[in-house]
């Protein structure tokens, strides 16, 4: 027979093992939660830099998109100064003495004209399309790449600087015969205005500039991008060339509303 000292060891290790079976399982337990968190820990990581590589590419196509609008409006310009869609080409006539003319502004046939209306360009989104009234016996169809920068509301019955004799351009189908003049930085655009009292078909001259425009600009010649880097506002908003004031005679000078100091094209 089993002593009782001896039970009461055996007791005393059943107990010290049954401890030992629950730490056991309290430790499986502990570890399986540390597994679990781990596991967390990796989703939120990986889920972390997955919102920093979306937000980096978010960054890097907005980016991408104001370069790609940057140079659609250059596109734009560039047509409507060379001639925009030239599906077909035609040679120029003789310059004749015209080549001994000095390249200054001069040769650009700029008028005050009124757009009579403005609406959106059917296949343009940057577009618009406008009847302009430039003292002539019927109104031009000037196309200008201002939708970003002027609301249709504010194009309509407005007095303004056209510059008459660019070569037509074809712009998204629409045949563009003038071009507003604006004020321009990369940020903004403002139509230039004409004086007071100024009416469509007035000439804008320039003192120490003279002579008659050109009738129609050759683009080969590249005459008005030679004159257009020599346009600028003034620090009173007044639009210049070489610093010399766009001036209607007898009524005043043009401007900007707010631009000064800015590029004109």
């Amino acid at each position: 027979m089993f002593s009782a000292r001896f039970l009461v060891k055996m007791a005393a290790n059943n107990a010290v093992l049954n401890r030992l079976e629950q730490k056991g399982a309290e430790a499986d337990q502990v570890i399986e939660y540390l597994k679990q968190q781990v596991a967390l820990l990796k989703e939120k990581a990986i889920l972390q830099a997955s919102l920093r590589e979306e937000k980096k590419l978010r960054v890097e196509n907005a980016k991408l998109k104001k370069e790609i609008e940057g140079l659609k409006q250059e596109l734009i310009q560039a047509e409507i100064r060379n001639g925009g869609d030239k599906k077909e080409k035609k040679q120029q006539p003789a310059a004749g003495s015209s080549d001994a003319k000095p390249v200054d502004v001069s040769r650009l046939d700029l008028r005050v004209g009124c757009i009579i209306n403005a609406k959106k360009h059917p296949d343009a989104d940057t577009l618009y399309v406008e009847e302009v009234d430039v003292g002539e016996a019927s109104p031009r169809t000037v196309v200008s790449g201002l939708v970003k920068h002027v609301s249709l509301d504010q194009m309509q019955n407005r007095m303004a600087i056209l510059l008459c004799n660019l070569k037509p351009a074809k712009m998204r189908g629409v045949v563009s015969q003038a071009m507003v003049m604006c004020a321009s930085s990369p940020e903004k655009v403002e139509i230039l205005a004409p004086p007071p009292g100024a009416v469509p078909g007035d000439r804008i001259t320039f003192d120490g500039f003279p002579g008659d425009p050109e009738k129609e600009l050759n683009p080969k010649k590249k005459i008005w991008e030679q004159i257009q880097p020599d346009l600028h506002t003034n620090d009173q908003c007044v639009a210049t060339y070489k610093g010399v004031p766009f001036e209607v005679k007898g009524k005043g000078v043009c401007r900007a509303e707010t631009m000064a100091n800015s590029g004109i094209k």
